[in-house]
């Protein structure tokens, strides 16, 4: 047991990051024994959003996880599944009607006039001392 109060708090840190990490790692494994048992595009779906999400949190790496992720979609296609390989369609609500703009009492400030850029002038000479 540590005696330096750094110390300490770095080990209550450490368990509740490694109860986080082995619960992820858990949430990984169930999913891809579901997915082993019945492949289906929703299995592989919820395989791989898992995956991400340990990317995310840095429990595993961002090519192991592409790895892992590859060798899952290639099982789930020798079982037949069909990979959905299109987005899903978003229902979008039909646009409000845009109301009119209302016109200001002030007058319109005149337009600007385009600003033509001036050659650089030539350096001047140094100064003898």
């Amino acid at each position: 047991m540590p005696i330096i109060k750094s110390a300490i708090k770095r080990m209550k840190q450490t368990i509740v990051r490694n109860e986080r990490n082995v619960g992820i790692k858990k949430d990984i494994k169930t999913a891809t024994k579901a997915l082993a048992a019945k492949p289906s595009a929703a299995a592989l779906s919820k395989v791989q959003s898992e995956i991400d999400k340990a990317v995310k949190k840095g429990l595993i790496k961002k090519s192991t996880a592409a790895r892992r992720k590859s060798n899952l979609a290639k099982a789930a296609k020798t079982a037949g599944v069909k990979l959905n390989t299109t987005k899903k369609a978003t229902t979008s609500k039909p646009a409000a009607a845009k109301k009119p703009a209302v016109k200001s009492t002030a007058k319109a400030a005149p337009a600007k006039k385009a600003v033509v850029a001036k050659k650089p002038t030539a350096k001047k000479p140094a100064a003898k001392k």
